[in-house]
């Protein structure tokens, strides 16, 4: 009886190694693609079609001397007012970084010139879904 319950051991973990292990990464989204973050670029039409989740990040792209990146809140953002954002996410290089850590809707602007020729960008960023549901093992 020790040999079945070992043998059956033995079974349950060889299939828990084998099982396939859902891979959970943040995604980097590079804003504007091959655009970067520059003017004339819609950034409601960039958004449509993507799904942000808690843990991704925006990655930011641009003229370091012409533009930055500001949040700002709600009212802010539709009026295209820069002048005391929520947060500064410039650090000086051009290459900045946005961290989705926060489920919330996130306003994103150029401060320079506020919304410079349509430069601003709101993503709503949620909770991963759960993982699909295993299929009852049978015996």
């Amino acid at each position: 009886m020790a040999r079945f319950t070992v043998l059956i051991v033995a079974a349950i973990l060889a299939f828990l190694v084998a099982a396939p292990v859902p891979e959970v990464t943040a995604k980097k989204y590079l804003v504007g693609d091959k655009k970067f973050w520059n003017p004339y670029i819609n950034y409601d039409t960039w958004v449509q079609g993507k799904h942000f989740y808690l843990g991704d990040w925006l990655y930011f792209v641009y003229y370091r001397d012409q533009h930055n990146i500001l949040e700002v809140n709600k009212t802010d953002y539709e009026r295209c007012i820069s002048d005391h954002p929520i947060r500064n996410y410039t650090r000086g290089a051009g290459r900045d970084i946005v961290p989705l850590n926060v489920t919330k809707q996130y306003y994103l602007l150029d401060g320079r010139g506020g919304c410079f020729k349509g430069m601003k960008l709101t993503v709503t960023v949620e909770k991963l879904p759960p993982p699909p549901k295993s299929a009852p093992v049978k015996h």
